[in-house]
């Protein structure tokens, strides 16, 4: 067991709580959905699920932060942070696409020490605390360890990528298309699920360009704690700030990656 055994028990909890209210929204007809400002969309499960989150937090961590990706952050009275995205892949959810998850996180001292990210429409859930491994299963009780590839050539190597015209944006396409060419295999799972395929060593790198710490922060205890690495396009541990991109991959193939994809000269 580690330090955090106590907290990794919460977020499933918590996730359990998620999972009765999503399920609940999946697919069913009245199901609101509206435009944020960022045009986003937004469904009255994403907020229903985040509501429920945050009245759990208040009775059981009432000292600790929280930031929410629906109702923004509430501060902390010491160095400990919630992070909560209540549906991760919306897109998915109100199109009645099955790959979507609610994300659970906790950060001490800004760093990603606990992950849960709960999939219960594919029957599936992921989750880690730090020095404690990763883990996947149907449920907590019945959950296995998981663990990175051990490919080594990128040749050979399976790559998982967000929406090309997030990587036009940023005026890296051609070294992502390069990439891609280079690699055995790509395919565009999205979202969450290209990180914890990557964390079960079914694929083999995962990169997303832009994306914000609710995206990421629940993915990064899983993903390192199956032996991979997640940085940033700079090569910093992510999640490096309130909005940031993602590299993730087998830790093998990572410099590589890096490089391909622009990593700034050494200073």
């Amino acid at each position: 067991m580690t330090g955090y055994a106590d907290d990794l028990a919460l977020a499933h909890r918590l996730a359990d709580a998620a999972d009765a209210i999503s399920t609940a929204r999946f697919r069913a007809l009245d199901l609101r959905v509206e435009s944020k400002p960022d045009l986003t969309p937004v469904s009255d499960a994403d907020t229903a699920v985040e509501r429920e989150i945050r009245a759990l937090l208040t009775q059981q961590r009432p000292d600790d932060g929280l930031l929410g990706e629906e109702y923004g952050a509430t501060p902390a009275a010491g160095t400990r942070q919630w992070v909560v995205d209540p549906i991760d892949g919306t897109k998915n959810f109100v199109r009645g696409v099955p790959i979507w998850a609610t994300l659970i996180a906790l950060l001490q001292d800004g760093r990603p020490v606990v992950g849960v990210v709960s999939a219960p429409a594919l029957g599936r859930r992921w989750w880690a605390a730090q020095g404690g491994g990763a883990y996947a299963g149907p449920a907590p009780d019945r959950g296995e360890a998981i663990r990175v590839s051990g490919v080594r050539q990128l040749s050979d190597a399976s790559l998982c990528y967000s929406s090309l015209s997030g990587w036009e944006e940023n005026g890296r396409l051609e070294p992502v298309l390069q990439l891609m060419r280079d690699t055995w295999r790509s395919r565009a799972y999205g979202d969450f699920y290209g990180y914890m395929l990557l964390a079960e060593g079914a694929l083999d790198i995962m990169i997303e360009p832009e994306l914000s710490l609710w995206d990421v922060a629940a993915l990064v205890p899983i993903v390192t704690e199956a032996g991979g690495t997640v940085t940033d396009l700079d090569g910093r541990p992510a999640p490096a700030g309130a909005e940031t991109s993602a590299v993730a991959s087998n830790a093998m193939l990572h410099s590589d990656i890096l490089d391909r994809l622009g990593r700034p000269a050494a200073r």
